[in-house]
């Protein structure tokens, strides 16, 4: 992408863009690649579209994930099937489409009573069922789940507690580079005709004599030059600081998110060697936590749900999370 062209274009503008998207996140950027790519019947192209981000294109949660194309495996004791069978399909489009960003993970779930191995073996199986049964399994190459012996735990993952260690299952599922999924997103976005602008903020919402949105008011975050931009559609797609778009067009509009913060932590890898990752399916605040390889440097250690009452740009850590997150991590 070229910036400064990017921005030509925004400055020689004189007609409506079809879409104009505030927020360059997966979710933005998902639905950048969505209109673009759209096959008209009046033309042969897509929605003119055009993008702005007020930092980096993924900069905020889109850029903290827990790095996983994960098949919704926690939601199956909520008995949330539907969900389940979603996020497996959305899995194995990924892998699809994008096969050298997103590959098959093991996971071992250990146990340490005697109930959980039957228990989440008999879970794991519905979950290779629901792959199976909704067209995803044998396409993509994510593998199925087994009974582990409790040798076989350790082999997967040595530096496990052993203490009432008595086996457990391993399961499959998918891991993926979220900044370069995104800079692929990005990247097919604009070779299919959208415009997409980082550090360009959205100053004020252009209205009608109607009160209704037409527009834009935006602003280049490192040059100062304002921008008036004309849509047909303004779509919100600002994550976390979707009510704070919202107030910008009406100062009384009703809190819809609640907020919260997840944080993960990076560790060195040598605290667990080898390719298994580990979930641990309860903790303390009744939460599933992620200890996942990351790379070939890295083990990254997830994730929390506190409650904050106002989101930033850049969240911190708060002294609790780390303390909660490396406990748990070091009694697995």
């Amino acid at each position: 992408m070229n910036r400064s062209k990017m921005l030509a274009r925004v400055r020689t503008r004189t007609t409506p863009w079809d879409i104009v998207i505030v927020g360059g996140g997966s979710v933005g950027m998902g639905i950048a690649v969505d209109a673009a790519s759209r096959w008209l019947e009046a033309a042969s192209c897509g929605l003119d579209v055009l993008l702005v981000e007020q930092g980096g294109l993924g900069q905020a949660s889109s850029s903290r994930s827990t790095k996983l194309a994960h098949g919704g495996v926690r939601y199956l004791e909520q008995g949330n099937f539907k969900l389940v069978m979603h996020a497996l399909k959305e899995r194995e489009l990924m892998k699809r489409n994008a096969p050298h960003l997103v590959h098959d993970l093991p996971f071992v779930l250990p146990a340490y009573r005697w109930w959980e191995i039957p228990f989440y073996g008999i879970g794991l199986k519905i979950y290779d069922a629901l792959a199976t049964f909704g067209g995803f399994s044998g396409k993509s190459g994510f593998g199925r789940s087994r009974i582990l012996s409790k040798a076989e735990v350790l082999r997967q993952v040595p530096t496990i507690k052993t203490a009432g260690l008595l086996g457990g299952v391993l399961y499959h599922d998918g891991q993926f580079d979220d900044t370069r999924f995104l800079i692929s997103l990005a990247s097919t976005a604009t070779d299919c005709g959208a415009t997409l602008l980082n550090y360009v903020k959205v100053t004020s919402p252009l209205e009608d004599e109607h009160g209704q949105v037409e527009g834009v008011l935006a602003q280049d975050m490192e040059s100062g030059e304002q921008f008036t931009i004309k849509a047909k559609i303004v779509i919100n797609a600002t994550g976390v600081f979707t009510d704070q778009f919202r107030r910008l067009a009406n100062s009384q509009a009703k809190q819809l998110i609640a907020y919260s913060q997840g944080v993960h932590l990076v560790v060195d890898r040598a605290h667990m060697p080898g390719n298994t990752a580990i979930i641990v399916p309860k903790t303390e605040d009744g939460r599933v936590l992620f200890i996942i390889p990351w790379k070939e440097e890295f083990v990254l250690l997830g994730t929390t749900d506190t409650p904050i009452d106002t989101p930033t740009l850049e969240p911190m850590a708060q002294a609790q999370e780390i303390a909660f997150i490396l406990n748990t991590a070091v009694s697995t």
